[in-house]
């Protein structure tokens, strides 16, 4: 049959034998035991945060490679701010009731060194080796996830670093 491959998201060092991964890993008949704790060995240096992670098995010999992808941009964020959770809906502005701050809620601020240090660590995982987009692109994420940065709306650290404002900051 040759090699397959099974992909799974996992919690840094916590994986289980249970669903999704376990019965994934059963219909190839491998040793769930060993291929679990290559995973927490693998993925320990992740912990709190989901990682992916693909398993490539050889069918006739039932060996296995373990490979651990790079954390998603917002799980990142989230470690960075120590938070349980993101927001669920995107940070909009929504027009204030009466008698309502203006604000809207958000769930934590994000320096901007913090930023460009999750850009560097994920540049090769985020579909350019332009720093300046890359950071872009997890300012975007933040604005997704309902996080300020630098204490303001991510919309409008989007229009300073087009303009570029940060540009010195970004080495």
């Amino acid at each position: 049959m040759g090699k397959v491959s099974v992909k799974s998201m996992v919690e840094g060092g916590k994986a289980v034998p249970g669903p999704p991964l376990g019965p994934a890993l059963a219909t190839y008949k491998v040793n769930i035991g060993q291929v679990i704790a290559k995973i927490n060995e693998a993925t320990k240096g992740f912990a709190g945060i989901q990682v992916p992670i693909e398993v490539s098995i050889d069918t006739a010999t039932k060996s296995f490679e373990i490979t651990v992808g790079s954390p998603p941009t917002s799980q990142l964020i989230k470690k960075e701010l120590g938070l349980d959770r993101l927001a669920r809906t995107p940070w909009t502005t929504p027009v204030p009731k009466e008698g309502e701050s203006p604000q809207p809620p958000f769930k934590g601020d994000l320096p901007f060194d913090k930023a460009v240090s999750i850009a560097k660590a994920k540049l090769g995982s985020l579909g350019t080796h332009d720093l300046k987009k890359g950071v872009r692109e997890v300012v975007a994420t933040c604005l997704s996830c309902g996080v300020t940065v630098e204490g303001k709306n991510p919309k409008d650290i989007l229009k300073e670093i087009a303009e570029g404002k940060f540009d010195s900051r970004m080495k």
